[in-house]
């Protein structure tokens, strides 16, 4: 589930808000270990995307 996750977020990051969304059903999917892979994964994905920083206050919930 965590592969098919990055996928489908590297598929819509041309946009924030479709971006938000799938970062919301992903927390609800994924396990708490997953959560924290993608966590990870988020921060290095979205380095040079500061557009797509709104994430950071849906995994802080």
């Amino acid at each position: 589930m965590f592969e098919y996750t990055k996928t489908v977020l590297k598929k819509v990051s041309f946009n924030s808000d479709l971006f938000c969304k799938e970062v919301e059903k992903a927390l609800c999917r994924l396990l708490p270990y997953e959560i924290d892979e993608l966590t990870i994964w988020l921060k290095q994905f979205t380095s040079n995307k500061p557009e797509l920083h709104l994430y950071l206050a849906l995994i802080k919930k």
